[in-house]
């Protein structure tokens, strides 16, 4: 049986968000239905980033490998998204909204939010700011560190942190990064991954191998 693959419209607090939904693929994945919901989230719009990006796709296959149903949108602004780009807030506001959307759909299932790059920023703010009903993981992949006020969100967060991260990522320093993951409390986790720059690239297979290792929710 193939896989569901819907595209649709959210209602966003800026307008509608054009948006992708994906079910696990049956030949790749040992689920025959969704065992957990995973919201992705893409890297920062003013640079070129949308759903379609590469790392957020690797990403997405990998989680659907796991067993997950995964929804990417569009931000604020970024093609058939309305609105225009807000710096932080409004983007943490676009996936409260998408979040409530693939909740509505699988209320039943535990879920995961994860990010790329900006798209991790976004996650965990949103994380964060859900205390105690949110995720149960999230999972920052290129999460970036130079400037610290970021970081904030990120040490209050009471979800598993997966940290997923370039050896040579050029915004998340490996040794700012470090020190900033051995500072944390648990529960966490850091995986890193020998690529060659921010975009994990000539390692995008390793990445999603990474994504996809980690399992879901729903195993012990």
């Amino acid at each position: 049986m193939p896989r569901r693959i819907e595209s649709f419209f959210i209602p966003g607090p800026a307008g509608r968000l054009e948006a992708l939904i994906e079910e696990p693929d049956p030949s790749a994945s040992k689920e025959a239905a969704p065992v957990e919901a995973a919201l992705v989230c893409h890297p920062h719009p003013v640079y070129g980033g949308t759903l379609h990006n590469k790392v957020v796709h690797r990403l997405a296959r990998g989680l659907r490998r796991s067993g997950c149903v995964v929804l990417r949108f569009n931000f604020r602004g970024v093609n058939l998204s309305q609105g225009r780009h807000d710096g932080g807030p409004g983007e943490v506001e676009d996936a409260r909204a998408a979040l409530a959307e693939l909740r509505r759909r699988y209320p039943d299932l535990p879920y995961t939010l994860a990010g790329f790059s900006f798209g991790a920023r976004t996650v965990v703010s949103l994380a964060a700011a859900l205390g105690d009903a949110g995720p149960g993981r999230v999972i920052a992949a290129g999460f970036p560190t130079l400037d610290p006020a970021q970081l904030a969100d990120a040490i209050r967060l009471r979800s598993l942190r997966i940290f997923i991260h370039s050896t040579r990522d050029q915004y998340g320093p490996r040794p700012q990064l470090q020190a900033f993951y051995d500072r944390l409390w648990g529960p966490k986790q850091l995986i890193w991954i020998d690529a060659a720059d921010h975009f994990f690239a000539g390692a995008l297979d390793l990445f999603e191998h990474a994504v996809s290792s980690l399992g879901s929710l729903s195993l012990p």
